[in-house]
């Protein structure tokens, strides 16, 4: 797009025609309609034949007989001479026999964009590779710092909880095992943890996860870390779930092993069935009350018929398409409960490739309304990237859990089919919204 020895600055615009444009008419509008306007040291014709303006990249669709698209401008120039040419290009004011209207959103610093590839590159090298063949007087700051990290250790309420200092005040926290563990993410700057001592968890620990935005709890990669993780679901509020590498204490591992553990955090609603708790488990903690179970909801995919059939009658909810003719499969008495009818239409059939492909990768991919792939992420960043992406997405498939946080967010950004591996806890299902899993497809 632009030459990267040069360019200093990215003019973003966007761009909207009450009509059908294509890209060489805004190209050619913003030659033809700033010409002669800045005088000859501006002209943006000459600019690029001296490589001062990089090639002109646009990006345009139609809909509804109206575009809209995003215009980028790389500049060489200085910031004034930048500034000057991006206010130019809001006096255009048609484009081709369209009305249309530009409007500068940012200029980006593309030197600033390097700098930030420096520091974390610098970051980088300075914690993996230096861990080796310390020096002796690098082990002798080591262990002053260790000595500090200690000293930064407080204490949570009336039963002297270990934590770091940043637990009272932070609005995310960290909840580990044991002491050692509060200690060892002391030792790397990480100061918002709390343990809870073992399988029995403080009720200090449970009300102090209430009041968090984000509460992540990070144990071991052992069958006492998956008993932690149990009870803290039944006691406190969790929303993310890090797990040590198989075998391994967290109170063991190494800067780079506990950054990347907790990088690859997990919703906790895309777990939940792993760590459900059942009858069979030994697990008795002091401070868990069980819940009842709640009965089991049954998705009937019914087949086709050609027309109509005397069938018996059964307590039928037609929640999904209550104006269907729809048949029901012959279900036990104590399984007709809840039924839910599923009847499928030849579009989401053109999902099933995608839920393929993503099955077992903990991934998500965006589609728009011609089923085309316009965006992907990972499971544990669904919420955030969904929250955040400007684009029109119409449907969304994933490997994971479909939550109701997930769904109202479908629901406010006009997305019409949701596809996920399993449906969780839902209470409020809007109509505009459907729900697939991919034993539907």
């Amino acid at each position: 797009m632009q030459n990267a020895d040069t360019t200093k600055y990215i003019i973003h615009s966007k761009i909207s025609a009450d009509g059908i444009i294509e890209r060489p008419d805004i190209v050619g509008a913003i030659f033809g309609q700033t010409e002669g306007l800045l005088g000859s040291d501006l002209d943006l014709r000459d600019l690029q034949k001296t490589g001062r303006i990089g090639r002109i990249e646009v990006l345009v669709s139609a809909k509804g007989g109206k575009s809209k698209g995003t215009i980028l401008v790389p500049s060489s120039l200085d910031k004034v001479e930048t500034s000057i040419l991006a206010a130019s290009l809001e006096t255009i004011d048609r484009v081709g026999p369209c009305s249309a209207k530009i409007e500068i959103t940012n200029i980006e610093d593309v030197r600033a964009t390097k700098r930030k590839q420096i520091i974390e590159r610098a970051k980088f090298i300075l914690t993996g590779m230096f861990d080796t063949n310390v020096p002796e007087s690098q082990e002798i700051a080591d262990e002053v710092r260790q000595s500090v990290r200690v000293e930064e250790m407080q204490y949570f309420g009336k039963n002297k909880i270990p934590c770091g200092p940043a637990v009272f005040d932070s609005d995310a926290i960290v909840v580990v095992e044991g002491r050692a563990d509060v200690l060892n993410l002391l030792r790397y700057g990480i100061k918002n943890t709390i343990c809870v001592g073992g399988t029995n968890v403080p009720p200090e620990v449970a009300e102090l996860t209430k009041k968090k935005e984000t509460v992540t709890a990070f144990t071991d990669g052992d069958r006492g870390g998956e008993l932690i993780i149990k009870e803290l679901l039944q006691v406190a509020n969790i929303d993310y779930i890090a797990r040590a590498p198989d075998g391994k204490s967290v109170e063991d591992l190494v800067q780079k092993e506990i950054v990347r553990a907790l990088r690859q955090k997990i919703p906790v609603e895309q777990v939940m069935d792993k760590y459900s708790l059942k009858d069979s488990d030994s697990m008795k903690a002091p401070a868990v009350q069980r819940l009842p179970k709640q009965k089991e909801r049954r998705t009937v995919e019914i087949p086709r018929v050609a027309a109509p059939t005397k069938l018996k009658k059964r307590p039928i909810k037609q929640r999904e398409f209550p104006q269907e003719a729809v048949a029901a499969q012959a279900l036990p008495e104590e399984e007709q409960e809840v039924v839910e009818v599923v009847k499928l239409s030849p579009a989401a059939k053109k999902f099933k490739s995608h839920a393929d492909e993503l099955m077992g990768t903990f991934g998500a991919r965006f589609l728009d309304a011609g089923n085309n792939v316009i965006g992907e992420t990972a499971v544990r960043d669904l919420v955030n990237n969904l929250k955040n992406y400007n684009g029109d997405i119409k449907s969304v498939i994933f490997d994971g859990v479909i939550t109701q946080r997930i769904l109202d967010i479908a629901e406010n950004k006009g997305i019409e089919n949701l596809v996920g591996a399993k449906i969780g806890s839902i209470t409020k299902r809007p109509s505009s919204v459907k729900i697939l899993t991919v034993r539907d497809l």
